[in-house]
């Protein structure tokens, strides 16, 4: 199972989800965030044919990842994108693509694969 990790600004679109998906590596079988997040990702699943999986903060705190120190703070992870991957993908999952950002700056995506939940 590939799962496309995402953190993003509350003024994302779908324009900016899809270019930071297209850097990470494209085809995936899921979507992920930080549930409080999730909301945002909803039309690039229905766009994508995808699931939407939200992460529990817990989910994601388990997946400590190097990163920024102000999404530290709020998430508990320094990577949203990296976490919620890697947490999405279940247990044993490995990133197949780091963090990238679009190029407007507005989303970041990471792609693990793993098993599933």
């Amino acid at each position: 199972m590939r799962v496309a990790g995402f953190g993003f600004r509350q003024s994302v679109d779908l324009a900016s989800l899809l270019d930071a998906l297209a850097q990470a590596g494209g085809t995936v079988d899921s979507v992920a965030t930080v549930a409080s997040k999730a909301p945002g990702l909803a039309e690039l699943a229905r766009h994508l044919g995808v699931p939407l999986i939200a992460v529990t903060l817990d989910d994601l705190g388990n997946q400590v990842r190097p990163g920024s120190d102000r999404v530290k703070d709020l998430y508990g992870t320094g990577s949203v994108a990296e976490s919620a991957a890697l947490a999405a993908a279940g247990q044993g999952a490995r990133l197949v693509s780091a963090r990238v950002t679009s190029a407007d700056g507005r989303a970041v995506a990471a792609i693990a694969e793993g098993q599933g939940t």
